[in-house]
């Protein structure tokens, strides 16, 4: 499988969303699209991600930017997240993780002493034309958002 790069047309994909419809990237040529993968609905990181994308939405969209949050969990797990944290946007299920290892956050982790394959938290900017301009690689969450908005208007 090919990885994505910077400056490289990104391949369609489709993946079922907790809106109940199928997404697929295609969807938002002539848009900018935030790309964000995150390891797990409702753990501390991954909800204050989340809720900081969502308290950004207006924001985002005001610059003809749309969110697409993209996890291994479910879609029963995503729409239990998005209900109670009134995401404004769509949760990507990736329970294959094809999507995950296309974009090469699908890889080896550790904690607490244990190995297992998962999600690398990681964010994507994808310009009109469907091309990948910019990459937030083992993000962070504390201050990241601002970064993604930042890097909307610079591209």
């Amino acid at each position: 499988m090919i990885e994505v790069a910077i400056g490289q047309k990104v391949p369609n994909f489709t993946l079922p969303a907790s809106n109940g419809h199928e997404v697929s990237l295609s969807d938002f040529l002539g848009r900018k699209v935030i790309l964000y993968f995150y390891p797990k609905n409702m753990t501390p990181a991954c909800t204050q991600e989340a809720c900081e994308f969502r308290d950004a939405f207006d924001q985002i969209t005001a610059v003809g930017a749309v969110v697409l949050g993209i996890s291994p969990d479910s879609l029963a797990s995503h729409a239990k997240f998005t209900e109670k944290h009134s995401l404004p946007f769509p949760l990507l299920s990736d329970e294959d993780h094809k999507v995950s290892e296309m974009f090469g956050v699908w890889q080896l982790k550790k904690l607490y002493g244990k190995e297992f394959m998962g999600i690398v938290r990681s964010t994507f900017l994808i310009d009109e034309q469907g091309i990948l301009v910019e990459e937030w690689r083992k993000v962070r969450v504390k201050g990241h958002v601002s970064n993604t908005i930042a890097g909307i208007s610079e591209s």
